[in-house]
């Protein structure tokens, strides 16, 4: 079926799709590790480019490719590269697009092992790298150099909730030819498409909002332009990071209810954060969708709704937060987001504990910061376990 001319919903069930010999009605787990040529020609004809067939599981699979045609089709994006994770899609597009004596600006509150794998690994090979608050277009731009070739922003950031304005970014990367990369994680395609925005490079961790049950671990990326498209696909292909047949089923199968999910925990989301931004324990709430967010007219011009993401400190600061961790009861302790569970955890000493202190305290991420990905339970069973365990913060 053609779904370029249908709605999001269609698009979610539909797109990518296609049909076997057998007629299956969800596309079929291809788990093998390599393909049978009809004859020699068709093998040469694969390896030369010719033909489209499949030659080899870390070059392509029917059911991966079924999983990067739909989601290059929600990002309104040229084409789709899945990955074994989040990290394989972020580690493929900066070795594809930095080399060596070049520069990348990138937000500096971002994903912690996005950030430590240019401080740690790619700096070895003398790439530079600046990390900026990207919500201020002025420190962006003041930020390049002659030898950037890559502008990465993560919005809504993590944990801060930051929002970037991805036209004006755009606007700077097409004035001093640099490739803007944004990660889409924290609102996926069906809240935000960068693309639409200017964006040249799109990514997600599919772990969180796009397979959303906590099951898988992948990763994806979708280009506008065919001649990135290759550069990043020939580098995911090399370093062999690639999705697996049986996380391409999995994550085909979670991404159908993408809409629906991200209504309802957006849902619960507006209620839970108007509960904490009352409550007198709570010192600050950052939530796209509360007046009192700094970007909220911003994250209203660019995204559908504010999300199911927030942080928050309480006024007894990091032992408080630690008792409320502590404390609760339906939401799980535990890293990762986007799930169909509510999840809490402290960013300081969890998922950006290999960050340096003074980086962290730069980027906005203070130790009382407690990051909540708000699921799709009841929300007054999500709000009565925060009221518990405030009791007891």
């Amino acid at each position: 079926m053609k779904t370029t001319d249908k709605g999001f919903n269609t698009k979610l069930i539909h797109a990518g799709a296609f049909e076997d010999e057998y007629g299956s009605v969800s596309v079929p787990i291809y788990q093998t590790s390599t393909f049978k040529f009809k004859n020699a020609q068709e093998g040469a004809d694969c390896f030369s480019g010719k033909s489209g067939g499949f030659i080899y599981t870390r070059i392509g699979n029917p059911t991966i490719r079924a999983f990067e045609k739909k989601i290059a089709e929600l990002e309104n994006g040229y084409e789709g590269i899945a990955t074994s994770s989040g990290m394989g899609a972020i580690t493929s597009v900066y070795m594809a697009l930095l080399g060596a004596g070049s520069h990348i600006i990138s937000s500096e509150a971002v994903y912690g092992p996005a950030r430590g794998v240019l401080e740690q690994d790619f700096s070895r090979f003398n790439v530079e790298a600046s990390f900026v608050n990207t919500s201020d277009i002025e420190k962006v731009r003041a930020s390049v150099k002659p030898n950037t070739k890559v502008l990465y922003i993560e919005t809504p950031a993590n944990p801060t909730m930051d929002i970037t304005d991805i036209a004006a970014c755009s606007r700077i990367a097409r004035e001093c030819n640099l490739i803007l990369v944004v990660d889409n994680t924290f609102s996926s395609p069906y809240l935000q498409k960068p693309l639409d925005f200017g964006a040249d490079v799109v990514l997600h961790s599919v772990t969180k909002f796009i397979n959303g049950h906590a099951d898988i671990v992948g990763g994806v990326i979708v280009t506008k332009d065919p001649g990135i498209y290759k550069r990043i696909r020939h580098s995911m292909v090399y370093m062999g990071c690639n999705m697996d047949p049986t996380q391409a089923f999995m994550v085909l199968r979670g991404v159908k209810t993408l809409a629906i999910r991200i209504e309802r925990a957006q849902e619960n989301a507006i209620k839970v954060a108007f509960y904490l931004q009352s409550h007198p324990k709570v010192a600050w709430i950052k939530y796209p969708g509360l007046e009192s967010h700094p970007q909220s007219q911003l994250a209203k011009t660019q995204m559908k709704g504010p999300g199911s993401m927030m942080s928050f400190g309480l006024t007894g600061g990091f032992n408080a937060g630690k008792r409320l961790m502590d404390n609760v009861h339906l939401a799980t302790l535990a890293v990762s987001l986007g799930g169909v569970e509510t999840l809490i955890q402290h960013p300081a000493s969890m998922t950006h504990a290999a960050v340096s202190k003074e980086s962290k305290l730069a980027a906005g991420i203070s130790d009382d910061l407690v990051r909540f990905s708000v699921g799709i339970e009841d929300a007054e069973d999500i709000i009565s376990d925060l009221r518990d365990a405030l009791e007891n913060a």
